[in-house]
């Protein structure tokens, strides 16, 4: 069970990433590496966007 709960937050979390950085003004293909990016790598990519790259993605984009 609390697995599971833990699987729903990270989904939630990503795509709460995901939908950030697609919002972003920028280049298309730059902002869909980046959400794959942050698919692919699971927790320590949310970890990475949230804690890092968050304030730094709208420069990345460009």
């Amino acid at each position: 069970m609390i697995g599971f709960i833990i699987y729903i937050i990270g989904l939630v979390l990503c795509i709460k990433a995901v939908l950030e950085i697609l919002a972003l003004n920028g280049d298309m293909p730059k902002k869909l590496i980046a959400a794959i990016l942050i698919v692919i790598t699971s927790w320590i990519g949310l970890a990475v966007y949230y804690f890092y790259a968050r304030e730094n993605m709208a420069q990345w984009v460009k």
